[in-house]
């Protein structure tokens, strides 16, 4: 199949599925997308096991050509984080940086550790021989908290603004950190070595700093150039180089392309950014952002939905995988807590974040494209098929009762004060 077949088949599915949901479920968009991707997937299923149909086959064919992994980390990643990245209150982010820094780094470090731990103890009890570092890197691949699921989720709460830019600036840039402790300790479990410190601290620098320069100087050529223009397809046109092109050139130099694009997306939506675009730039350019965002997220979640048809579970993976939902929540609120711990003991922070931080930890397309990448081997299946139960069960679980969650903290829904 051609890539315009391929790009037809997922949009025209895409379409069906937001045209259902609309008319029945009306559930948030990609929510429901999702859920009826897993319905159609779950079909398929039922009729490969009563009929002798060669459907499945076909099917799992197309996604082996779409290739997740490929498709979101080396191309649609840019442009989903640069939309979300744009719609992040600047101000209210540096206002709360040191809260972000430490949720998006030692947070994410703590996430990881604890969730190996648990999870190590749960394959020894049902007797999976996984060592140490392959649940190391399972507690990679499930402790940052996916962007295109929370920035999205984000349009629809009425949070007010510094937790809304806590929440989104977390969200942003934990996933580059949360690579860069899947790429050493990837390396660590097939080697069959021990992870160092140095090493671990080199790649991080190199990684997250390296990252964080592209996107300035891209962000800053990128400013010079919307001042000398008046024409709102110029600077459509710009955006779109600077978002494709830091994403690139990081990834192209062994940088965090993510934190890149992260960082030039939130320029761009900075004052400085918008005092040079006249009103009429900033309304279509931020339209048109918008809509990528969009059709993008509908894509992306049908075909995680369908992804379901690669997974192979039995009874010992399916019970792994239950008992693996319960610890995600729990140490998602763990690291939360403890990576803020001195906010919360000064009654500098409300418990009412830390609820809604912990409720809101969507995994998503980040941790299953990272999860589908990893290499073939007697590990894969079982790390595959729970870092998938927990991607689908926050999305669909957590993502329906965020919304209970924070009217419950905050019942005014305003969009400004902190309350708590």
């Amino acid at each position: 199949m051609t890539s315009l077949g391929l790009f037809a088949l997922v949009i025209g599915l895409a379409s069906l599925f937001a045209l259902l949901n609309e008319r029945l479920l009306r559930l948030p968009l990609t929510i429901g997308i999702l859920l009826l991707s897993l319905i159609a997937a779950g079909l398929m299923l039922l009729a490969e096991a009563v009929l002798p149909w060669s459907g499945i086959g076909q099917a799992r064919a197309v996604l082996t050509q779409i290739d997740l992994p490929h498709t979101l980390l080396d191309g649609g990643l840019a442009f989903l984080l640069f939309a979300g990245a744009q719609t992040v209150d600047v101000r209210a982010l540096w206002g709360r940086r040191y809260s972000v820094l430490a949720l998006a780094v030692l947070g994410t470090f703590l996430a990881v550790l604890l969730f190996a731990t648990g999870i190590w103890a749960v394959f020894g009890l049902l007797g999976f021989s996984i060592s140490f570092p392959w649940c190391v890197v399972l507690g990679a691949i499930l402790a940052p908290t996916d962007p295109v699921s929370v920035v999205g989720m984000l349009r629809r709460l009425g949070l007010p603004g510094p937790i809304q830019a806590l929440f989104a600036g977390e969200s942003l840039f934990n996933d580059g950190v949360g690579v860069v402790i899947f790429t050493v300790a990837l390396s660590v479990a097939i080697d069959g070595g021990s992870a160092h410190a140095t090493r671990l601290a080199e790649a991080f620098l190199w990684e997250v700093g390296g990252g964080l320069l592209v996107g300035l100087v891209g962000g800053g050529l990128a400013v010079a150039a919307l001042r000398a223009v008046r024409d709102v397809h110029v600077e459509m046109l710009i955006s779109l180089a600077l978002a494709s092109g830091v994403y690139s050139v990081a990834a192209a130099w062994g940088m965090s392309g993510p934190i890149a694009v992260v960082t030039a997306g939130l320029i761009l939506g900075a004052p400085i950014a918008q005092a040079a675009l006249t009103p009429k730039s900033q309304a279509e350019i931020a339209g048109f952002w918008a809509h990528v965002d969009e059709v993008l997220n509908a894509l992306l979640f049908t075909i995680i939905g369908f992804q379901v048809l690669s997974l192979t579970f039995t009874v010992p993976i399916v019970l792994a995988a239950c008992l693996a939902l319960p610890l995600a929540v729990l140490v998602r609120g763990a690291s939360v807590l403890l990576a803020n711990l001195p906010l919360y003991v000064l009654r500098k922070e409300s418990f009412g974040v830390l609820a809604v931080l912990t409720g809101g930890g969507l995994r998503g397309g980040i941790s299953l494209a990272l999860a589908l990448s990893l290499p073939a081997g007697p590990e894969r299946d079982l790390l595959l098929c729970v870092s998938y139960s927990v991607v689908v069960f926050t999305i669909l679980v957590q993502g329906l009762t965020i919304k209970p969650l924070v009217q419950k903290f905050y019942p005014a829904s305003p969009t400004g004060s902190e309350e708590g």
